[in-house]
């Protein structure tokens, strides 16, 4: 099918808003047992009428559009957010290195893109899956210019001879996520003879999600820095431009140069710093939106006197049914830190032991510390459950043989429950206080030591 217009070419796709992919699928694709890619074939073969092709040219080369056929979900607490990345065209190693961002195999293919929204449910078949919402969509001034930066990151890397060390976690908006059937899908890099896995640009999940809460559920992000600001500073740097001038005051000194009042015992208080140091007053952190485009997650640190860190620092319960049935690659907290931009927020206790503001620090976690330190620590909880969680009770209370902070120095698993009644049902039946996982407090250290 032939589109002259981009008009036209929006007309039909709106065509298919609240069609199931069971009512659109002409040629049974649906039939193939989790076929990768599926619904997106029956979007182009059945509906938009064209031959499935992996061309390095847009969908609709005439009008530069590239077709893409997306899901979202209803989370437990009634909002939505996307499923997964948007995975883009495959990163060619060999041949992206000579190019700059506007003649990019990325540019040329992604332009503007047609998004085709699905609501993912979990106890449908997939089938029965309804596409909800159809957008012609190219990217905001704003963004574009953190995408650029993010593609620069990820091309520097590969002119340096190290695509095999790439991350998720190395940009904000623009991702380069494996695409492969497994470890064993590697290219050859052009300066290095290392192997390196297949990849592909994405726009990250929590991208993805800041689109569906826009586009879908029609709510308002705010940005704190503009397309002007963007261009010639990361992200990173206009974050310490907008806090390093508050360095060595109290949050209530902090408070009285920002007009706004605070209680530091309450919750709140850091938060409502944050936002008003920003220039978005009385703003939630989620809807900032470079926030929750970057998931960058803020985290407040308490340094003694020493300098070192009061105490670990607490992430996300554990659900461990699902350590057990997951893999590696689609682990839980694997995605988690390699999805997750932390702001760690500092202060630190005076000899008056009044709280001083000591600096900010934007981090993730390192790609070989996750897939090493983390991996590890995953597999060994893994073996706990397997041979069975023992409970032993104590003066303290109940422990368990989960694996402790001295295991590798990096994170470990304690509880954190509203109280000790506060339980979850162990695979094996048993009932057991939630647990989270906890960074150690000498792992913080480690990472915030330049403050």
């Amino acid at each position: 099918m032939y589109f002259e217009n981009e008009e036209d070419l929006i007309k039909k796709a709106r065509e298919a808003c609240g069609k199931t992919f069971k009512e659109i699928d002409q040629y049974n694709r649906l039939s193939k047992k989790g076929a990768t890619g599926a619904l997106g074939q029956i979007i182009e073969e059945s509906f938009f009428g064209y031959e499935l092709n992996s061309k390095s040219e847009a969908d609709f080369a005439n009008l530069g559009i590239e077709l893409k056929v997306t899901p979202f979900k209803q989370n437990k607490n009634k909002t939505l957010s996307a499923k997964e990345r948007l995975v883009l065209n495959i990163i060619n190693y060999m041949e992206e290195v000579h190019n700059d961002f506007w003649t990019s195999s990325f540019w040329k293919k992604n332009e503007k893109l047609l998004l085709m929204f699905y609501e993912w449910k979990s106890d449908i078949d997939r089938g029965d899956f309804r596409i909800i919402e159809t957008v012609l969509f190219t990217i905001p001034e704003e963004d574009l210019e953190i995408i650029k930066k993010d593609w620069e990151l990820i091309v520097n890397k590969i002119r340096a001879g190290e695509a095999h060390t790439l991350s998720e976690g190395d940009t904000l908006y623009l991702g380069a996520c494996t695409k492969g059937a497994n470890k064993n899908s590697v290219r050859p890099q052009p300066y290095s003879s290392e192997m390196a896995m297949q990849r592909a640009y994405s726009l990250k999940q929590s991208y993805m999600s800041a689109l569906v809460r826009q586009i879908i559920s029609n709510e308002k992000l705010v940005q704190f820095a503009n397309a002007a600001e963007l261009k010639n500073k990361t992200i990173e740097q206009l974050l310490h431009e907008r806090f390093d001038s508050f360095i060595g005051m109290t949050m209530e000194e902090m408070a009285g140069h920002l007009n706004i009042k605070i209680n530091p015992k309450n919750r709140s208080a850091v938060p409502n710093l944050i936002s008003a140091l920003l220039g978005v007053k009385g703003t939630k952190l989620d809807k900032i939106a470079e926030f929750a485009k970057a998931n960058i997650q803020f985290k407040t640190v308490r340094l003694q006197q020493s300098g070192k860190p009061k105490e670990s620092m607490s992430f996300v319960n554990i659900d461990f049914n699902e350590v057990l049935q997951e893999t590696w690659e689609e682990s839980f907290i694997r995605n988690y830190f390699l999805e997750t931009q932390i702001l760690f927020v500092v202060f630190q206790y005076d000899d008056q032991d009044a709280l001083r503001f000591k600096g900010i620090k934007l981090w993730h976690m390192p790609l070989n510390i996750i897939d090493k330190e983390v991996f590890n620590y995953w597999n060994e909880i893994r073996l706990v459950l397997e041979n069975g969680v023992i409970l032993t009770k104590t003066n303290k209370g109940i422990q368990n043989n989960f694996p402790k902070s001295n295991f590798n120095g990096i994170l470990h698993v304690r509880p954190k429950g509203a109280d000790g009644n506060d339980k979850v049902q162990l695979p094996d039946g048993q009932w057991i206080t939630k647990q989270c996982y906890w960074l150690n407090a000498s792992y913080i250290g480690k990472i915030i030591e330049e403050l």
